[in-house]
């Protein structure tokens, strides 16, 4: 697919950005360069692989789910907090 200068102002427009006029030739070349090396993803034969196809030999580790006798990761990082209160972060209010 080749980025021209409509793609480049829909591209613009859906996010909210404003390309300097002086870099849009630049920003179209490679937004059509990164597609292209995208769509050799396109070449690759994937029939024979499975949704949940893993790399690692039995699936991805998992670590047993085990509790913790004294968690005070809560209260460390409450300790650096300005403000906390019953083990929140007291804020201002920003809704009235």
């Amino acid at each position: 697919m080749h980025i021209d200068s409509t793609v480049l102002n829909k591209l613009e427009k859906l996010s909210h950005l404003r390309v300097d006029e002086r870099k849009k030739e630049e920003i179209m070349k490679q937004l059509t360069e990164i597609l292209a090396y995208v769509d050799n993803l396109n070449e690759l034969d994937t029939e024979m692989l499975d949704a949940s196809f893993s790399t690692l030999e039995g699936g991805t580790p998992m670590r047993e789910d085990s509790i913790r006798e004294s968690d005070t990761i809560a209260k460390e990082v409450l300790s650096h907090a300005p403000q906390s209160q019953n083990d929140f972060f007291v804020v201002p209010a920003i809704i009235e």
